[in-house]
């Protein structure tokens, strides 16, 4: 579709208009927590757009970190890195990916402006379709091996590891590679699992997968093909929802539903209980809805796309399901509005203080749907008891430049074999490691 450039200059105009409005957020701290302020709706004709625009890190800048740790690149000069994996030998995989061609995505006035934001924030990159796997092999912190691990994929996300079957949920598949100890590369035939959904719309392109314990079956988490349904329920078919599927007959059936784009997959060291992190839906002010982590059980219905945070409706959605609406469990935990929370790691490792352990590590990607910016930054939910206690700390911040600019955009967050925390910074195109500020597990004025 041709887009004349007075037309284009006219939706730039009307994007910087909304933007520079009179801002109608509430402190972020009231989106958080267990029990999140929701206020009413606050729709308008066109949405709110606030992109950070991507810059980088320029002349060796860095996160600011927490007090008493201390960041520092892991690896740099990656392409587009999204989500991490540790294997069993201490070596990080990375996921250099990127959203796949979605030709139906492309199609529209409203899709083309979508497009030019979003290119705006560094999210319109070719996927790189590869896993590199990082080294560290003089133990001081900063990657000095690198190899390509896999390649030739289709937008890889998440990976899991169970003896010799290493997993790769693609955006339109789990795969299966034979893996040894210590390999720096994999040069085997993939078995292909079971499909994934995707096609030429896939508005929710990344899959997340981890193992059940002491089964054959894996989680892999699908997100919505939409907002809120508006390009219909048979668009939405196994979506917005963690699929499991059975490792040696790919069958796949539903485990928990109504979750708009799930992304992080962890198991709570202390109860065993799965949680995950989920981006809600956009474009009902700057205050609704908060993105969350929670619990997870089997059959779980979390409202999507009827309502939100439990039973409070969505009018947007003209199908109703008033007895879905009357099953749709609350989340646990507010991670803020429009924070695009991603990664999720459970902190059981003895480098840290021990105030971190057991607790969440979060990689918050960033808004683009609120006037004043949320996100962008790593926080860290304390945990006692396996259950999330009071708001989150911040534990990485300064991807924002004062001008509103991304240096960098967290993503996907892992625990080290050492026990520091690895965050994947796509638009940075670095790994950063978090460790205690002297390093040293014997301090014990560190571990407190």
């Amino acid at each position: 579709m041709r887009i004349s450039p007075a037309l284009r200059v006219c939706f730039f105009l009307i994007a910087s208009f909304i933007v520079g409005c009179s801002s109608s957020s509430a402190p972020i701290d009231s989106t958080l927590g267990a029990d999140p302020e929701l206020p009413d709706p606050d729709q308008s004709l066109l949405p709110t757009v606030n992109i950070a625009p991507a810059i980088g890190w320029v002349d060796g800048g860095k996160p600011t970190v927490a007090e008493g740790l201390a960041v520092k690149a892991y690896a740099t000069e990656l392409d587009h890195p999204r989500w991490l994996y540790v294997l069993p030998n201490g070596d990080v995989l990375v996921a250099e990916t990127n959203a796949p061609a979605r030709p139906a995505r492309n199609q529209g006035l409203r899709a083309w402006f979508m497009n030019k934001i979003m290119a705006r924030a560094g999210a319109a990159v070719p996927s790189r379709n590869r896993i590199t796997l990082l080294r560290d092999t003089n133990h001081d912190g900063v990657a000095d091996f690198r190899s390509t691990f896999l390649e030739d994929l289709n937008s890889p996300f998440g990976m899991y590891l169970e003896g010799r079957d290493f997993y790769v949920a693609n955006t339109d598949a789990l795969l299966r590679f034979d893996y040894a100890a210590n390999s720096t590369e994999l040069t085997g035939l993939a078995d292909r699992i079971a499909e994934l959904p995707a096609g030429p719309l896939n508005h929710h392109w990344t899959k997340n997968v981890i193992g059940v314990p002491g089964s054959n079956h894996l989680l892999v988490t699908v997100g919505s093909n939409s907002n809120v349904a508006e390009n219909g329920m048979d668009k939405e078919v196994m979506r917005a929802a963690i699929l499991k599927i059975n490792t040696t007959s790919g069958d796949t059936q539903i485990f928990a539903s109504g979750l708009r784009n799930p992304n992080g997959l962890a198991w709570q060291p202390e109860t065993g209980k799965l949680w995950t992190t989920v981006n809600e839906r956009d474009e009902l002010g700057d205050n609704l809805v908060p993105d969350y982590m929670t619990s997870v059980s089997e059959h779980a219905f979390f409202g999507w796309p009827y309502s939100y945070y439990g039973q409070h409706l969505d009018k947007r959605v003209k199908t109703r399901r008033p007895d879905l609406v009357a099953t749709a469990v609350v989340p646990d935990y507010a991670l803020g509005a429009h924070t695009a929370s991603l990664g999720l790691a459970f902190y059981d490792a003895d480098l840290l203080p021990r105030r971190y352990r057991y607790g969440a590590f979060i990689g918050q990607h960033g808004s683009w749907n609120r006037h004043s910016h949320s996100g962008y930054k790593v926080i860290f939910v304390p945990f006692e008891n396996g259950e999330p206690q009071g708001l989150p700390k911040d534990i990485l911040t300064g991807f924002l430049s004062d001008r509103g600019e991304a240096k960098g955009r967290p993503a996907g967050v892992a625990i080290a074999k050492d026990g520091a925390v690895l965050v994947a910074d796509d638009v940075g195109n670095t790994i950063w490691r978090i460790a205690p500020g002297n390093e040293s597990a014997n301090d014990p004025n560190a571990r407190e």
